[in-house]
């Protein structure tokens, strides 16, 4: 198995990606095809003589303001193309990248082409809950989307909560406003029988504060509700560790206890980080990407490539394909 990096996409490349990269096959033993600047990897890779490392050549970079389609077409040779290409071409069991995500899903349904039965790719990340964690999907692949393109992300979020987070029976919700069946947009109120007349375990519409609590397992919503939640958490956690600081640091009694508090501070703070879940999959291609946050550090980029290493193991695209075959609503085709 051979996972391919973007070396060249997100804020902090290549060298973050580089090193988490050589952190990876170190302590996972994986192969990994690092893709970029050949001159420029080789220099990071400056003292790593390790064998699980190589360099894939790409000598452009699509930039996270240029147009993803656009991108894509004229710059063939880029970073995100390439890693899509190895994929494709199987030379990669799966591609992990913190760049432009837009140019990496135009990328991906243009190369990859998407599983039977799917309209949509969606975004899928994971965040910290009360009971481990819950799947938010679509967590910014698609801003507008039709009832039915909810109930593929449920589909696909059913399946990868049950082979790679290991949920026997995953909780799937909707996210609206209220968990009344009246409550909603035409979106929601549209969706919520089709994902009810599934054979789904759906537990109904949830709202903002259910996904923390550990209510639910699955929530499906569009790509533009699901961004604005994942980064709304992403910011509370990081502004709530960074009060408490400051509280903590007004007298000598909050500096005591912040102090005699810091192992379990830190447990806290690392539940918390986006970086100990890597990336979110982009699921419903005919391959698998990880997409990681556009600022990931070294170890954020190890954990993606972990968590690609363990998603890659299970054969998710027929998974999906079987899945979309047994859900049934009223004979109707998913995809109508």
């Amino acid at each position: 198995m051979r996972i391919a990096v973007d070396a060249m996409g997100g804020d902090n490349a290549p060298g973050e990606i580089v090193k988490g990269a050589v952190q990876a096959a170190q302590e996972y033993n994986q192969k990994i095809i690092l893709v970029g600047d050949q001159e420029r990897l080789q220099k990071e890779l400056n003292g790593y003589s390790g064998k699980l490392v190589t360099i894939h050549h790409a000598s452009e970079v699509i930039s996270m303001s240029e147009s993803p389609a656009v991108a894509v077409r004229r710059k063939k040779d880029s970073s995100i193309v390439q890693v899509i290409k190895l994929l494709k071409e199987g030379a990669a069991s799966a591609a992990v990248s913190a760049g432009n995500t837009g140019a990496l899903m135009a990328a991906g349904v243009l190369m990859l082409r998407l599983i039977e039965g799917i309209d949509r790719p969606a975004l899928a990340a994971v965040v910290p809950s009360k009971s481990g964690c819950t799947m938010i999907l679509d967590a910014g692949a698609n801003v507008d989307c039709k009832p039915v393109h909810i109930l593929q992300f449920a589909i696909m979020g059913r399946l990868y909560a049950q082979e790679v987070m290991s949920i026997e029976n995953p909780r799937m919700g909707l996210l609206n406003i209220g968990t009344e069946v009246t409550k909603g947009n035409e979106l929601t109120l549209a969706a919520f029988p089709l994902l009810q007349k599934a054979d789904l375990n759906f537990i109904g519409n949830v709202e903002g504060r259910d996904i923390c609590r550990g209510t639910v397992d699955v929530v499906v919503c569009d790509g533009f509700i699901g961004n604005v939640v994942l980064k709304t958490l992403e910011g509370i956690g990081d502004t709530f560790m960074q009060m408490l600081k400051e509280e903590a640091n007004k007298d000598w009694i909050g500096r005591a206890g912040f102090t005699m508090s810091m192992s379990a501070l830190r447990n806290f703070q690392r539940r918390l980080d986006y970086a100990e879940y890597g990336g979110a999959p982009l699921l419903g291609l005919n391959g698998l990407i990880i997409v990681c946050h556009g600022s990931s550090t070294s170890r954020a980029i190890k954990n993606a490539i972990r968590f690609a290493r363990e998603s890659a193991q299970k054969d998710l695209t027929t998974a999906t394909q079987n899945s979309i075959h047994r859900i049934q609503y009223k004979g109707r085709n998913i995809n109508a």
